[in-house]
């Protein structure tokens, strides 16, 4: 490998997928505030997301709904209000 070809911030990082509970050590650039330790003992920088490959359907076989923002349930909403009410 090249010397010198990568950023200063290039380190090792803990990418945490919060849904499936699953933890990759990677390295990478990306900015975090938060910190855990890995298997080995050592403190890296932790970043958390909410699809990776351990929870991604296509990688699982398995269909389901990821919702953490609420976007279903405001969608149902939505479409209950413009749905028109039958009359007796």
């Amino acid at each position: 490998m090249k010397k010198e070809i990568h950023p200063d911030n290039y380190r090792l990082v803990i990418f945490e997928d919060v849904t499936a509970g699953k933890r990759f050590l990677l390295a990478s650039t990306i900015t975090t505030e938060k910190k855990d330790k890995w298997d080995d003992g050592k403190e890296y920088p932790l970043f958390q997301v909410e699809i990776s490959s351990a929870s991604h359907p296509f990688y699982t076989g398995q269909s389901k709904i990821v919702d953490t923002a609420g976007r279903v349930e405001k969608f149902r909403a939505r479409v209950a209000k413009k749905t028109p009410k039958k009359s007796k």
